[in-house]
């Protein structure tokens, strides 16, 4: 394909082809749309006017004739049809599209969204199998009414994830001379082990196939995404690279380990001082890597991303290599004899496949990233709490907007959504949402990572709520807060259950523990007051955030499968709710930093609990104040204090800041 754009090229002093660039640019528009022109530069850094703004130019064209064949909900059926001759084909009985890409990220790049490609389904976890007869698509608690709306029922039964796990669903319905078939590049180790132990149990065979047949099918699928990446400066780390590198290969040497295979691209930033725009929401650059005990790193990535200032960031310590590079650079680390960790739950089984085939001696072991990248640095936290107060300051000009906007009854759910990131965008350092605005009026509320489209946009009406959860990305830390709104007046029974709530987000802001104490073991205090009344929401309490990276970070939880300890340090959410499905939903989100408290009173332990880093005003006309105790009440007054006092100088409107006085009244 050329482009009408191009004409001309030839005159023009450029390094690369019109083929290569076509190619960079297909990359380009798969990437997120980028804060900066830092893709030009991956075309060529000294260019004149006139080749940039017709790469520009031609950029806009391939965009403007891109269709990646994504639906507003139910995928056409041809697409299954497709699918299943591509099986019959193979000799396969039934196929898994997991939601994931090799990364196994949360965020995948539109290349890997096979799962809403093949389904219609776009949440961001979920599992579709497809068999000849029958097929079965997975999801958990926050997305049971969404998938009802984007999947058709017939041609996909719908499952829950968790208490009806597909793994239990393919021993089912597969059974002796049928062939179960995966992708094992988008299934973790122990995913591919579960697949191997159902195979057992049910005496079909499980097949690892190296092309995928999604992929096989899908004639418009866009290319992997290219965006330039960056450094993090330290300024903002806290620490240099050199220093992680060193530190974290020391720990793999005192532990015998040759080397640890890093195959999350949030852990690769965060040890190297890296970002990148290859996924929305999250500043990733994907990229493989190999953590050697010496504290030198192999670094496998797309090379066209690689800017020269980023060459001489990473220094002589890290050595880029070509992501083509990387199976086979597995297979030398077992052909040389190196004992090599990798994490079962977050490596993808090709990569263990890979490491066996070279004979490496492989120790299962966590990403040695994980822990010293969840427990920030106090550059780190110094960072987030400043981006909060200025994120406040969005959230109390949107907040102040709405009950006038929403008086003719005519304000829609996507108006909130463009209004809120209107005013976040007034913050010159504001570089992405954290993720897709949350903006759920009346029943879209009760779906709790409800997607608002065109198709599904509500007008928030008379006697409603709206959910809003949002959050950013800024240089120096990473935001996410839920807030409810009344439009006109609520009900008795929204108010009471508002209340309950926010009892249960007291409760963990008020929390003190001593150390070793699990998330699992806080998750049930944001839930108690909800189980007075017979209530519960279906997800969990809090997650982990990370440090102008992943909104959603591991291992740290607060919620009944919380394992990980909590460290003074972690950032996690607050964020109970409760659904009433089909009315309306709440929830009450804020985010929190684990910090020392005191210690227990034999002198043996440290006391733990937490800081709200969060300011932004409670809806005080959702508060039934008979329902709440006389510390509940002083907690909400002294928080409603903090939010005026930190957020009020950052206001310049006064109408604003008369708006914010009265919202954070004492009650």
């Amino acid at each position: 394909m050329s482009l009408n754009a191009m004409t001309g090229f030839d005159e023009l002093d450029c390094k690369l082809n019109e083929s290569e660039i076509l190619q960079i640019l297909r990359g380009v528009i798969a990437a997120p749309d980028g804060y900066d022109e830092s893709w030009l530069d991956m075309i060529q850094m000294d260019r004149s006017d006139a080749l940039s703004n017709m790469l520009k130019t031609a950029r806009k064209e391939l965009e403007e004739s891109n269709d990646a064949g994504f639906t507003d909900g139910p995928a056409p059926a041809s697409r299954v049809s497709q699918l299943r001759e591509a099986m019959k084909q193979e000799g396969i009985s039934a196929f898994l599209v997991p939601r994931t890409d090799e990364y196994l990220g949360e965020y995948v790049p539109t290349k890997a969204d096979r799962l809403w490609w093949l389904t219609g389904f776009a949440g961001s976890a979920g599992m579709a199998i497809v068999g000849h007869k029958k097929a079965a698509i997975f999801v958990d608690g926050r997305y049971t009414i969404q998938v009802t709306q984007q999947v058709s029922a017939e041609l996909f039964e719908y499952r829950h994830l968790i208490s009806d796990p597909y793994s239990d669903w393919l021993v089912e319905n597969f059974g002796e001379g049928d062939v179960v078939a995966f992708d094992p590049w988008i299934h973790s180790h122990n995913s591919a082990e579960a697949l191997r132990r159902a195979a057992e149990k049910g005496g079909f065979e499980l097949r690892s196939v190296e092309m995928n047949l999604v992929d096989e099918i899908w004639d418009q699928q866009p290319a992997a995404p290219l965006s330039a990446i960056q450094q993090h400066p330290v300024e903002l780390a806290g620490e240099t690279a050199e220093s992680k590198t060193v530190r974290l290969g020391d720990d793999l040497n005192s532990k015998d380990v040759d080397a640890a295979v890093i195959a999350a691209p949030d852990c690769i930033a965060w040890l190297l001082n890296i970002r990148g725009q290859d996924v929305a929401n999250c500043p990733l650059p994907l990229s493989f890597s190999v953590l050697f005990k010496d504290g030198t790193v192999d670094l496998f990535v797309d090379e066209r991303k690689m800017l020269p200032s980023t060459r001489q960031h990473l220094g002589n310590k890290v050595t880029i290599k070509d992501i083509s590079e990387f199976s086979n650079s597995l297979q030398q680390l077992g052909q040389s004899g190196q004992t090599v960790q990798a994490d079962p739950a977050t490596v993808a089984s090709a990569i263990f496949e890979n490491l066996k085939k070279g004979g490496a001696t492989i120790k299962q072991a966590a990403d040695p990233v994980l822990i010293p990248r969840a427990v920030k640095n106090e550059v780190e936290l110094t960072g987030t709490r400043a981006c909060h107060i200025r994120d406040g300051a969005a959230i109390a000009r949107f907040l102040s907007w709405l009950p006038d906007a929403s008086k003719d009854g005519t304000m829609t759910e996507l108006d909130a959504v463009y209004k809120l990131e209107e005013f976040r965008r007034m913050d010159p350092t504001f570089r992405d949402s954290s993720f897709d605005t949350i903006s759920g009026a009346g029943p879209n509320g009760a779906i709790c990572h409800y997607r608002v489209t065109e198709k599904t946009n509500l007008v928030a009406g008379k006697g409603t709520l709206l959910l809003v959860d949002s959050g950013a990305q800024y240089p120096d830390g990473t935001t996410d807060i839920t807030r409810t709104m009344p439009v006109g007046e609520p009900t008795q029974e929204m108010k009471d259950r508002f209340t309950l709530v926010l009892k249960g987000h007291i409760a963990i802001a008020l929390a003190q523990f001593p150390e070793g104490i699990t998330g699992a073991r806080l998750d049930t205090l944001a839930r108690a007051p909800l189980w007075q009344y017979g209530l519960d929401f279906d997800h969990g309490t809090g997650h982990g955030v990370g440090s102008y990276l992943n909104v959603h970070e591991g291992p740290q939880r607060i919620a009944t499968s919380g394992s990980q300890p909590l460290l003074p340090g972690m950032i996690l959410s607050n964020e109970p709710g409760y659904y009433k499905d089909g009315e309306y939903g709440i929830r009450i989100e804020n985010l929190v930093i684990v910090v020392e408290k005191g210690m227990s009173e034999d002198g043996k332990k440290k006391l733990l609990g937490f800081e709200t880093i969060t300011f932004a005003p409670i809806n005080l006309d959702l508060v039934n104040k008979e329902l709440l105790s006389g510390p509940e009440v002083e907690w909400l007054n002294e928080y409603h204090q903090q939010v005026w006092d930190k957020v009020s100088p950052q206001l310049d409107e006064e109408h604003v800041k008369d708006w914010l006085k009265e919202a954070t009244h004492p009650i």
